[in-house]
């Protein structure tokens, strides 16, 4: 689809995938015992865990990893964590969503604001940059699931709301309250997805010249190496031949 590219979210974390490997194991085992800890430790009753575990899947988390961090939710030993959200502007004003789970929010909440002030952006109030995002639900598929019709045809009949496809693959946006039963519907139809998350969906896109996204890649690589941060959402578009120039 014009307009949309995932590059950021795609090649860049394909360089880093093996490095920030056990971190990523970390965040999403954080996620399992806070998702079972709030609600059922069973994930075909725990619709949250339940994407947790499949999120986990997604990138090929050992089985028994994934059923210790479930366990741990019920064996009184897991930290109590904090849920929050900061939202605030990299440079030339672009809009950055950070979600972070924290045993420490004056920790978490510090180390935000320096990465922010480190890379030329600020820290702002919450709400201050959301208002620019619709939340959904987000199922992701690779480009071999099938055509961009026939992705289009399976996602209206799974309930769908709407579908971004390009060179890169197929994604596949729902409310919030449908994510469960559209990610099942798609699976008996298109097979595995690749990811299926809830997201902060930008309105619209800003396009960057090469120094503004090396910046911006430095923000978010700084952000994401953080142990407490769980996800990081932004309304910046790289075109493919400033891409090409970032390392």
């Amino acid at each position: 689809m014009a307009g949309h590219s995932k590059w950021a979210n795609i090649q860049h974390r394909k360089g880093k995938q093996d490095k920030l490997r056990s971190k990523m194991f970390s965040k999403l085992a954080k996620e399992i015992t806070v998702a079972a800890k709030m609600g059922e430790p069973d994930p075909d009753k725990n619709p949250r865990l339940r994407l947790a575990v499949k999120a986990a899947k997604a990138v090929s988390m050992p089985k028994d990893v994934i059923d210790r961090a479930i366990k741990k939710s019920v064996g009184g030993d897991a930290a109590d964590y904090t849920e929050i959200r900061y939202e605030g502007y990299g440079v030339n004003g672009i809009a950055i969503i950070v979600e972070a789970m924290t045993d420490n929010l004056n920790r978490t909440a510090s180390n935000v604001r320096s990465y922010f002030t480190k890379c030329g952006g600020n820290l702002g109030q919450t709400g201050s940059v959301s208002h620019g995002f619709d939340r959904v639900g987000e199922v992701s598929y690779p480009v071999t699931a099938g055509s961009a019709d026939d992705v289009m045809m399976a996602a209206l009949d799974a309930g769908a709301d709407d579908v971004e496809s390009d060179e890169d693959g197929h994604w596949i946006y729902c409310s919030v309250e449908a994510l469960n039963e559209v990610s099942d519907a798609l699976e008996k139809a298109l097979g595995e997805s690749l990811e299926s998350k809830l997201v902060w969906k930008p309105k619209s896109r800003t396009e960057v010249d090469l120094e503004t996204a090396q910046k911006l890649m430095r923000l978010i690589d700084m952000l994401e190496e953080d142990d407490d941060v769980q996800d990081v959402t932004h309304n910046f578009d790289i075109p493919d031949e400033v891409a090409a120039q970032l390392s």
